[in-house]
């Protein structure tokens, strides 16, 4: 009979603690969704690095000019990765030379080559990470 008692005892714990844990995930959740407004263009271009433009060779012996800009989380982030120019430049370059001109080709391979840039950007960041990569001009030849 005790066995009995301290058995549907600790069910009825673990099920209260069960349903706690899973109150409280919920509402986490809910309250990440309520903070998530988009930012005002103003944020964005103050968060945002304006990336000169750059000309360079290509895998196929072609060469790209292209000119970038950079939006990160946050005005700080976008501080540091102004101060970073060298690094984002270099990373550009390297990612360029082993691409060749149908690489970038059409919609798709733009959105594949800022998506690279984003992967390879945000390990250098420590106070934010790059959220967007926007190419402001572009010309191969």
């Amino acid at each position: 009979m005790k066995n009995k008692v301290m058995t549907v005892s600790l069910i009825i714990l673990v099920c209260i603690t069960l349903f706690g844990v899973v109150g409280l995930i919920l509402v986490m959740q809910l309250d990440k969704g309520g903070d998530a407004k988009e930012p005002t263009i103003d944020e964005i271009i103050e968060s945002s690095v304006d990336i000169g433009e750059i000309t360079t060779n290509l895998g196929d012996r072609q060469f790209v000019r292209l000119t970038l800009k950079i939006q990160t989380d946050n005005k700080l982030a976008g501080e540091e990765l102004a101060k970073r120019d060298f690094q984002v430049k270099n990373i550009i370059i390297q990612e360029l030379s082993e691409m060749t001109s149908k690489d970038l080709e059409g919609k798709a391979g733009k959105k594949a080559f800022e998506d690279v840039l984003i992967g390879q950007l945000n390990p250098l960041m420590q106070n934010g990470e790059v959220q967007k990569v926007y190419i402001v001009s572009y010309i191969i030849q």
